[in-house]
């Protein structure tokens, strides 16, 4: 019983933990924030694509560091709300969440399955938007909507997106 439970432990200890340059972080997260600010004005329908959560996810999954996760989740979220038209710190506290939880499942879970990547792109989407009008209703008080059934079918089209835009992020 008691090898097992080292035998586990030894194994999760090495599980794969990316490193990233600097750079390709700041790169790829800059990217995905100046997409989801001026692509959707161009191209209406690429709206409901939420690039900077994905980044946010999968760099926080393959660093499975919840503080990294933290890190990189607030990082991305104050950068977003600098360049959009939001409240500042309402993405900042939403990703940031998001950011810890995706490092958290990370190390329970192989989120290098494309099933499992499928899967948590979904959630963390549906957890993201959730977590935006919560705290946009309870902390700003604005009436704003939350259709779950259009949230649920965001974020089926968010995770397809997950998949392969993970893969090519692997590559890096």
């Amino acid at each position: 019983m008691i090898s097992e439970s080292g035998d586990l432990l030894l194994r999760r200890r090495q599980r794969k933990q990316y490193r990233f340059r600097p750079a390709a972080l700041v790169l790829v997260s800059f990217a995905a924030i100046l997409f989801q600010v001026y692509v959707p004005r161009f191209v209406e329908q690429l709206s409901y694509l939420e690039l900077p959560l994905l980044v946010t996810v999968y760099f926080s999954l393959m660093r499975r560091e919840p503080v990294a996760g933290v890190l990189i989740g607030s990082s991305i979220g104050l950068v977003q709300d600098s360049l959009s038209h939001n409240p500042l710190g309402m993405f900042g506290i939403v990703k940031t969440l998001v950011g810890y939880f995706a490092a958290s499942v990370s190390q329970r879970f192989d989120v290098e399955n494309m099933t499992i990547r499928f899967l948590l792109g979904f959630f963390f989407f549906f957890f993201h938007q959730f977590f935006y009008w919560v705290l946009a209703s309870t902390l700003l008080g604005q009436q704003v909507g939350f259709d779950a059934l259009q949230t649920l079918f965001f974020g089926l089209l968010n995770a397809a997106v997950a998949v392969p835009l993970f893969r090519v992020l692997d590559r890096l």
